[in-house]
């Protein structure tokens, strides 16, 4: 489990209950909201003021787009799975107290970025666009083995007209036994530049600076789950990407995108 708290930082938190077929988990949101996500496996939903969402799940993160549930500030809730499996559980500090909602995969929306070597999918689970979370937002990305994803690279963590500041986590999931891949984060001013060694199962936090590329190694394709949340009044996502490579955005106008993409659908 990890909380703002344990993070270090104020606002983005992220656990990942691994549940046994059968088995009743119950979680308590204080003062944060939050989405439950299938990793894998379905799950039923119950909260604590009575609603009950059925999540159909999937097999893993690389077989299908997942339904998933929206849990409002102060729930307390129950995760039950007959199957067994994964669910992650995105939270936020939340300054208001909204309704809590299913979403169906279909309802989620699937853009493809980049172009050649670059193009990966992203899949707005609780986009910035989706009405409801407070302060919450969350996607998830799948990169093609051998294809780079977040680059060029961006930051969010100055207000501006252009920019809004985010905490975000990368939680990382590698196809293929021994798979890994590559990660970057960095400032211009080069007091943080880090490129890691990624493999499944990781986590990565992104207090400030730029980040990206994140880098599938060939033969292993890579997904990430992004959670993010910041102090602003403004739910928004916008970003700066880093001016020495901006000029790519130009270059990909037009391209093709990897055939391979998207990798899942609903």
């Amino acid at each position: 489990m990890l909380t703002a708290t344990g993070a270090g930082w104020s606002y983005s938190g992220l656990h990942v209950a691994r549940i046994g077929p059968g088995e009743k988990r119950s979680f308590d949101l204080a003062a944060c909201e939050g989405a439950v996500v299938p990793l894998s496996g379905s799950a039923v939903i119950e909260t604590g003021d009575g609603k009950t969402f059925k999540l159909a799940g999937r097999a893993d993160v690389f077989a299908a787009i997942s339904d998933l549930c929206y849990l409002s500030r102060e729930t307390s809730f129950s995760i039950t799975s007959q199957s067994g499996g994964e669910f992650a559980l995105a939270t936020a500090v939340a300054k208001e107290r909204t309704d809590s909602f299913y979403r169906a995969a279909s309802e989620v929306e699937v853009q493809i970025r980049g172009a050649g070597p670059a193009t990966r999918q992203i899949n707005q689970l609780l986009g910035a666009d989706t009405a409801g979370p407070d302060n919450l937002i969350v996607v998830e990305v799948l990169t093609p083995e051998a294809n780079w994803s977040s680059y060029p690279p961006h930051k969010h963590d100055e207000l501006s007209d252009d920019e809004v500041p985010l905490e975000e986590i990368y939680y990382f999931r590698i196809r293929g036994k021994g798979g890994f891949g590559l990660h970057r984060t960095y400032t211009a001013d080069c007091e943080i530049d880090a490129t890691v060694t990624v493999e499944d199962g990781d986590v990565f936090l992104i207090p400030r600076g730029f980040h990206g590329p994140c880098v599938a190694a060939p033969g292993y394709d890579m997904y990430y789950l992004n959670v993010m949340a910041g102090p602003g009044d403004e739910r928004a996502w916008r970003i700066c990407t880093d001016p020495d490579h901006a000029w790519l955005w130009d270059a990909w106008e037009g391209a093709s995108p990897d055939p391979r993409v998207p990798m899942t659908r609903a």
